[in-house]
């Protein structure tokens, strides 16, 4: 018998494996949690479906995510990654993974772990909610708010408060799955290891 997911992964068993082996699970490492922003920030307008569809070819097409090595792309990488029909094409985002990437550089040289910068915004344990149905779970919270305005502030792009909330679901800095989702109380159990 399948175990009770939380209905938004359901669809593709690509999607179902998200769910069931990362989603919520708490993200520690500085480059992981630096593709997960960028990838959402790619997701905007768009299902993270999508996205989660071509994260294989983003990797390849962002040489692993490495920030140093993004932050030095300039016309002719924008231009290569804009042609790549792996990724999302569009001119904004990819313009804003390589301003993040810069950002980055200059909040790592400053704040120094990017991993304990962000988890800041949840005192650095994860945050657990007790969601019955999809309609409970809100789009951005005051954590979310908070960390759109500082990562804004240090120079990132596409990092609104709804985008700041789904990297935090997926980071496993909240935990928004289901109290009837199987995964609910696994996650529930886990806590940030650094």
């Amino acid at each position: 018998m399948e175990p009770i997911r939380c209905p938004w992964c359901e669809g593709f068993g690509l999607y179902r494996d998200y769910h069931d082996r990362e989603w919520g699970t708490p993200l520690v490492d500085d480059r992981a949690l630096f593709e997960l922003l960028i990838l959402e920030g790619a997701q905007a307008g768009l299902s993270w479906s999508t996205i989660l569809k071509k994260r294989e070819a983003y990797r390849l097409a962002y040489e692993g995510f490495d920030p140093a090595v993004i932050a030095d792309y300039g016309e002719a990488d924008a231009a290569r990654l804009l042609a790549d029909a792996g990724i999302v094409r569009n001119r904004a985002k990819v313009a804003a993974s390589i301003r993040n990437a810069r950002a980055y550089l200059e909040l790592a040289a400053t704040a120094g772990s990017f991993t304990d910068y962000l988890w800041a915004f949840v005192d650095g344990e994860p945050l657990q909610n007790a969601w019955t149905s999809m309609a409970q779970v809100p789009a951005s919270t005051p954590q979310s708010e908070s960390m759109s305005r500082a990562l804004t502030q240090a120079g990132f792009k596409f990092v609104g408060p709804t985008i700041c909330y789904a990297f935090m679901q997926a980071a496993g800095m909240v935990n928004d799955h289901l109290v009837s989702c199987f995964r609910h109380g696994q996650v529930k159990g886990l806590r940030r290891i650094a």
